[in-house]
């Protein structure tokens, strides 16, 4: 518990320090966490002896980052298009050891990761001529809406345990995460909702459609990790990776945020806020 409490306390002061410096260094780190996400759901199938186009994923995985970074989201799809090409490719020229199966696990993993992190650096580098005046100081809208979307991820899983482990009798889904309850989920709902949208209040947001998006926010970052919880029970691995002690891989750190981030990005879109 004690490792798990201080790596959570220098990974928490690490990733401030990159999304508050923003640039170059947080598409770069960015970009290295996809590469071990990706490294991380291919080792998953190796393990089940159905090895994935691991070349082609962190080609695409790169191009995916700094289409994001600095050519904008219209890339996305192009890349994407060429990866699922040059992966059905390589099923064609290796069809006696790359099966279809695995041509098909290794499209969805560059799609489920690559898309993911993008969506991560797009969101820091959205609006970047729209400053808020926020307590902790001015940043962009791009850089508050990040700070909203990882605060809200963070809620949902804290105060989903703590209302589990309190007042959790039924089991939410027990084919794929036994621990998780009915009420740890109501509870991650509330605190989630709260935390937004007091926080869209200190930005001067409104607060009815910030409480839309702490509700949207709770349900998506739930389903991301029960989604990363399917693929390690397919695979039959306990956790990801163990780049992070006592927290496993960076899938298990980023299994919510990889839904959160794409969320609250087409959010923002959708109601206009980036014209703010």
């Amino acid at each position: 518990m004690l490792t798990r409490i201080i790596t959570g306390v220098v990974g928490i002061a690490l990733a401030a320090f990159v999304i508050m410096q923003g640039g170059w260094l947080y598409a770069v780190f960015a970009i290295v966490l996809s590469f071990v996400a990706w490294h991380e759901y291919a080792s998953a199938f190796d393990h089940l002896g159905k090895p994935l186009a691991r070349l082609v994923g962190f080609i695409a995985i790169s191009l995916f980052g700094t289409a994001a970074w600095l050519w904008g989201s219209a890339w996305l799809v192009a890349i994407a298009t060429f990866a699922a090409l040059l992966v059905f490719a390589e099923a064609v020229f290796r069809h006696e050891t790359f099966a279809v199966d695995q041509a098909c696990f290794s499209i969805a993993g560059i799609v489920y990761v690559g898309f993911s992190f993008a969506h991560l650096i797009l969101l820091r580098f959205l609006a970047q001529d729209v400053v808020l005046a926020t307590p902790a100081g001015d940043m962009t809208l791009g850089c508050a809406f990040l700070w909203i979307m990882f605060l809200g991820t963070w809620s949902s899983d804290t105060f989903a345990y703590f209302a589990g482990s309190f007042f959790g009798r039924r089991k939410l889904c027990p084919a794929i995460s036994p621990k998780k309850t009915v009420e740890g989920f109501l509870g991650g709902l509330v605190g989630t909702t709260a935390v937004v949208a007091a926080l869209g209040c200190a930005l001067g947001f409104s607060v009815p459609l910030m409480a839309l998006l702490g509700v949207l926010l709770a349900l998506t970052a739930t389903v991301g990790d029960l989604a990363e919880s399917v693929i390690k029970r397919y695979a039959g691995v306990k956790d990801s990776g163990r780049l992070i002690p006592g927290h496993g891989g960076v899938l298990d750190r980023f299994d919510s945020v990889m839904f959160t981030a794409p969320f609250v990005y087409y959010f923002i879109q959708v109601f206009g806020l980036a014209g703010v």
